[in-house]
C-alpha cells in the first residue's frame, strides 16, 4: 500500500509539473495576468483619442490665455494614465484647487485639479499684478474665489469647443472644492482617466493641471474615442467651420451686379453716324428673361419691373449656360 500511495504521489508530482509547464507555454505565446480590482476600461486607443482630444484644447488655451493674461502662455500635456479614483485623490497634494464640472449631456462630474503656483499667477494677473508671486500657499479669498470661478469657466467652454469632434456638449460649472475629499465625483474603486498638463507662465512661473473623467462619465462615448473617428470628424468640421467663417468675414464685401437688357453688332459707320432719337435693335425679345451679372460672370435669369418709381428686377431662375 505504501509503495501504491508513492507511485499515485509521483503521478501527481508529474502531472502538476505538466500543467504548470503549459500555462508557462500560454504566457510566452503572449497571455498576462488579469487584475479584477483594477480592471483596465481604457484601451491604448482610447488613451491615444484623449490625448489628442486635449492636445487640441491646451493650444487652443494657450492662445486664449496668452491674450486674457497679457503674458506668455505654455501648455502642454504631459500624460494620459487611467487608475482608480482612491489612487487619484491619494496622489494629489492638499492644496492643490479642486474645480469640479459636467460636460452635458455626458453623465457625471469632471475633476480638475490646478497647482496653486499657477492660480496664484491667474489672480495676481487678473487683479492687475505683474504675475510675479511669493506666497501661493494661503487659502483664496471671496474676491479670488469668485475669479476663480470665472476662470475656471473660461476654460471649460475652451473644452467644450475641443469635444465638439466626439460630441456636442455643453460646459457647466458645479463646484469649487477645497481638497479632492470633501466633494468626491464617484465611488474610490472606479477607474478614471487622468490627463496631466504642464502650465507655464511667462519666463519663471511653472505649475501642473490636471482634468480626471471618471470611467461612466465617457462610457456611453468610448466607441467614438478612437484617433480615426476624430481624424475624420476634425477635418470635417474644420472645413465646415473655416467655410462658415469665410462667408462670416466677406459677408460686408461690396460686389457689382448688372443687368444685360441685351447685344447687338453694329459697324463703325453705323456708329460715327449715331444721333439723338436714333434707335438700336437689340437681340432680346419683349417678353424674354434678362439675365444679371454678379462681377462680370451671369448668375441669374431676372424680369424687370418698377418699385417705389424706381426700376428693379426679380430674379426667377439660376443661370446656367447654354450647351
Amino acid at each position: 500500500m505504501e509503495n501504491q500511495n508513492l507511485e499515485n504521489d509521483n503521478i501527481f508530482e508529474e502531472e502538476s509539473f505538466e500543467i504548470d509547464a503549459s500555462v508557462s507555454d500560454e504566457f510566452r505565446r503572449g497571455c498576462k495576468l488579469y487584475n479584477f480590482r483594477r480592471p483596465d476600461k481604457f484601451s491604448k486607443e482610447h488613451l491615444k483619442a484623449l490625448q489628442d482630444i486635449h492636445r487640441d484644447f491646451v493650444r487652443h488655451l494657450a492662445t486664449i490665455l496668452t491674450a486674457y493674461l497679457r503674458m506668455e502662455v505654455e501648455i502642454d500635456v504631459i500624460s494620459v494614465d487611467q487608475l482608480t479614483y482612491e489612487e487619484y485623490i491619494c496622489s494629489m497634494p492638499s492644496h492643490v484647487q479642486n474645480m469640479i464640472f459636467k460636460l452635458n449631456p455626458l453623465s457625471g462630474e469632471i475633476s480638475m485639479g490646478m497647482s496653486p503656483e499657477v492660480l496664484a499667477v491667474v489672480l495676481d494677473r487678473m487683479l492687475g499684478g505683474s504675475g510675479v508671486i511669493n506666497d501661493h500657499g494661503k487659502e483664496l479669498t471671496q474676491i479670488e474665489e469668485l475669479l476663480t470661478i470665472k476662470f475656471v469657466e473660461k476654460i471649460i467652454k475652451i473644452l467644450e469647443e475641443a469635444w465638439s469632434t466626439i460630441l456636442p456638449v455643453k460646459s457647466e460649472f458645479v463646484t469649487l472644492a477645497n481638497g479632492y475629499h470633501s466633494v468626491p465625483i464617484t465611488t474610490s474603486g472606479e477607474i478614471v482617466t487622468l490627463i496631466s498638463f504642464e502650465v507655464r507662465l511667462g519666463q519663471k512661473n511653472f505649475g501642473l493641471m490636471n482634468i480626471c473623467f471618471p470611467y461612466p462619465v465617457l462610457e456611453t462615448v468610448l466607441p467614438k474615442l478612437t484617433p480615426q473617428y476624430i481624424y475624420q470628424h476634425t477635418s470635417v468640421s474644420a472645413n465646415e467651420i473655416g467655410k462658415n467663417e469665410t462667408l462670416e468675414k466677406i459677408k460686408t464685401a461690396e460686389l457689382e451686379m448688372q443687368v444685360i437688357l441685351g447685344n447687338t453688332k453694329i459697324e463703325i459707320n453705323d456708329v460715327l453716324d449715331l444721333k439723338v432719337d436714333d434707335v438700336i435693335k437689340l437681340d432680346q425679345k419683349l417678353n424674354q428673361e434678362l439675365v444679371a451679372c454678379i462681377n462680370k460672370k451671369e448668375k441669374f435669369y431676372v424680369v424687370p419691373g418698377l418699385m417705389q418709381n424706381k426700376v428693379c428686377v426679380k430674379i426667377t431662375n439660376q443661370y446656367f449656360e447654354k450647351e
